[in-house]
């Protein structure tokens, strides 16, 4: 029976840490967990277990945790892999409410059941467990560092989660290089069981932390990591590395929906959808970090470029328009402004354009401006080597501007020239100034902490739970239960059919015929023109098969098409069973959508919208978010696909019903959740008409688990 878990703040903030396996020999990885903490300055009890006994730098070495009478809130691991599941047993009968177990060799290298033995044993004793196959943990708020990393480690805003041990030791080198404070990393490497959802939930009011990094290789539990991931970027900084960009993650399915879910896709969607910034490198999200980890929120969206060179001002403008900062644009303003600091020959237009004939002098007049105007809410200062600005100039004045002001606006620097100037950069860099050598990077840096600003100001709105769209849950699950009894995991036409009904999603009126005259009497009785298609679970795609006929005009067409459709099937497939031929509305033209659903295997339910046709796996115009999601996500959903601007309506044509697209989405989703046994839903194409005139489910592919 699970016990209830302990609280995760014991993890960060323990009392008594106990190190099964330390070692008075140096070069240990034993020796070198004890010798951090207490390097690190912990002031809790540590507890050196060996069953030589002795002394461990100085400190009572005890033969096992029994021998020690006190509770410990954390215990840390590095014993042969071989020796893991009976300390894991010691440590659940002595009580322990924290286990983190650097030791490697489990489901990293096939070892899955053991591990998930360890987890069994570790919930039925109310104990949690960290790793196994990490480099341990560092706690700022108690100095705590049970790593075998670097020992010397600075203390500051920025917490790092990392699934990769040797990156995350890596990193701490690296951020000790940046000048990055660190309040807390943890290493949780094969996630049995502690992951980052659980770890999130404290750092994100933890008064210390004021940026979360975090490195992913894969994602175990999305489902609940995604509502934890949108309630901490509402109070602080989240950004993200993962690595893995292929599609080998993906797990291939018998639909659009499922071969076009590459991992990294629906990755890249769905942290989007949380408000986390997905870094593109290791150096990206640490200039972010930094950056996030310093700055105030700024007051406005107003920013402008302060610059004595028209060339990096207008590159700069670029950088500005891609990373989604707003140049202030108020030229009345902006002259009133700068006037005082812009020669006669420069421009007071955003960018501000001092000139390359400007000093230091001007630029502090500038910048000095900018830092006064009330409706200037964050600054950018560019900069070219010139013969009136030189190295020296460069240190002395920023630094002076620097130390004056800090962050009382958000600002950046970037300026470019040779090695005197360059080694000045970075001399204002060691100084904490926001000195950037790429003026991308800081532009980029920017606009992070402006997303940040605009996820801020949605308050409640960015957390709260979507109402969902009615759907009859129980004829859906009715119709669904009746084809896994018919040994079936694939709905036929007319079946699909009814789960659109369930769902009142639009379709083409429909028939299944079973023989030709049958089809001929289906035609007549919907109207001509009308579509035929193949209905067998044995051919999934029905054009590749030649198992589609458009636009019948009379019976002697029904007829052709009829015959032809069944030559063309039993030729692709002869085992193929043949349950009927369905003849369908012809639905007039419009623009040809998808949407799906589908279960992933890292985020759970998620749903997909894109470009539709036959050309959708080639176009491959497609945008994924993780369900459930309300109107306004489902509109930027459909916003971020490339050919959106079709639905607006081109050379002429009538916006479409985007409210009607927006809803079977929603309906789509609910379908998904309403029913355990659906694993992927397919509406290709969905077509959409004029606004007002409404969308139609052309054709609907359900797929179920199969046992």
């Amino acid at each position: 029976m699970t016990q209830q878990k302990p609280s995760i703040s014991l993890l960060f903030e323990p009392k008594t840490v106990a190190v099964i396996g330390a070692s008075a020999t140096p070069g240990k990885i034993g020796y070198q967990v004890v010798k951090n903490i207490q390097d690190g300055g912990y002031e809790g009890t540590i507890v050196p277990i060996n069953p030589k006994g002795g002394e461990v730098l100085g400190l009572e070495s005890y033969k096992s945790l029994e021998d020690f009478p006190g509770d410990i809130d954390l215990a840390t691991m590095v014993i042969p892999a071989k020796f893991v599941l009976d300390s894991v047993k010691a440590c659940a009968k002595k009580g322990v409410k924290f286990l983190s177990i650097i030791t490697s060799g489990f489901s990293e290298v096939g070892n899955v059941e053991e591990e998930l033995e360890i987890v069994r044993i570790a919930h039925e004793n109310g104990m949690r467990i960290l790793g196994p196959n990490i480099f341990g943990l560092y706690s700022g708020g108690v100095s705590l560092n049970a790593t075998f990393g670097p020992s010397d480690i600075n203390k500051g805003g920025v917490s790092i989660i990392t699934q990769s041990g040797a990156l995350g030791i890596a990193m701490i080198g690296k951020t000790k290089v940046e000048n990055i404070g660190l309040s807390s990393i943890i290493s949780v490497g094969n996630k049995c069981d502690i992951d980052e959802a659980d770890l999130l939930e404290y750092l994100i009011d933890d008064d210390e932390t004021k940026v979360i990094l975090m490195y992913i290789e894969g994602i175990k539990n999305g489902e609940r990591l995604v509502p934890v991931l949108k309630r901490a970027t509402t109070k602080k900084p989240v950004v993200a590395i993962k690595s893995g960009r292929s599609k080998r993650g993906a797990m291939a399915a018998a639909s659009h929906t499922g071969s076009l879910a590459g991992a990294d896709e629906v990755f890249d969607f769905v942290m989007k959808q949380c408000g986390v910034h997905r870094a593109e490198n290791l150096q990206e999200a640490m200039n972010w970090c930094k950056y996030l980890s310093e700055v105030p929120m700024p007051k406005g969206e107003n920013v402008v470029i302060v610059t004595n060179g028209g060339g990096v001002g207008v590159l700069c403008a670029d950088a500005c328009e891609k990373h989604d900062v707003t140049l202030y644009d108020d030229q009345a303003a902006l002259k009133e402004a700068f006037s005082g600091s812009v020669p006669s020959f420069g421009s007071t237009k955003n960018p501000v354009d001092i000139t390359g004939g400007a000093s230091m002098d001007d630029y502090m007049a500038a910048i000095e401006a900018a830092y006064a105007n009330d409706d200037i809410h964050s600054i950018i200062v560019l900069g070219c080597e010139t013969a009136v600005l030189t190295g020296g100039t460069l240190t002395e004045y920023i630094g002076k501007i620097f130390e004056r002001h800090g962050y009382e606006k958000p600002i950046v620097y970037s300026f470019v020239g040779g090695s005197e100037f360059e080694d000045s950069a970075g001399v204002l860099r060691d100084q904490g100034v926001p000195m950037f050598p790429e003026l991308y990077d800081a532009v980029s840096c920017m606009g992070v902490l402006y997303a940040d600003y605009r996820r801020r100001g949605m308050g409640e709105e960015a957390i709260a739970e979507p109402e969902r769209k009615p759907v009859d849950a129980e004829r859906i699950n009715e119709i669904a239960t009746a084809v896994k009894a018919d040994g079936r995991s694939f709905l036929l036409a007319n079946e699909g059919l009814e789960v659109m009904k369930a769902a009142k999603i639009p379709m083409p009126v429909s028939l299944i015929s079973h023989t030709m005259d049958q089809a001929v009497a289906y035609a007549e009785k919907i109207g001509y023109p009308v579509v035929m298609k193949v209905v067998s679970n044995e051919i999934v795609h029905k054009s590749d098969a030649g198992g589609v006929a458009l636009n019948l005009e009379n019976a002697d067409e029904v007829i052709d098409a009829y015959q032809a459709i069944m030559h063309n099937c039993r030729n692709y497939n002869p085992d193929a069973k043949i349950t009927g031929i369905e003849v369908v509305e012809m639905v007039k033209k419009g623009t040809e959508t998808i949407i799906g659903a589908r279960i992933d295997p890292g985020f759970g339910r998620t749903i997909m919208f894109g470009l539709g046709g036959i050309y959708v796996e080639v176009m491959k115009d497609v945008a994924f978010r993780s369900w459930p999601v309300d109107n306004h996500e489902a509109l930027a959903m459909i916003k971020d696909i490339k050919s959106y601007p079709l639905l607006l309506g081109v050379r002429g044509e009538e916006q479409r019903d985007i409210d009607g697209v927006v809803d079977v989405l929603l309906k789509v989703g609910a379908i998904l959740e309403s029913c355990d046994l659906i694993t992927d839903i397919e509406i290709n194409p969905l077509v959409a008409y004029e606004q007002g005139e409404g969308v139609k489910a052309v054709d609907v592919r359900i797929l179920l688990k199969k046992d």
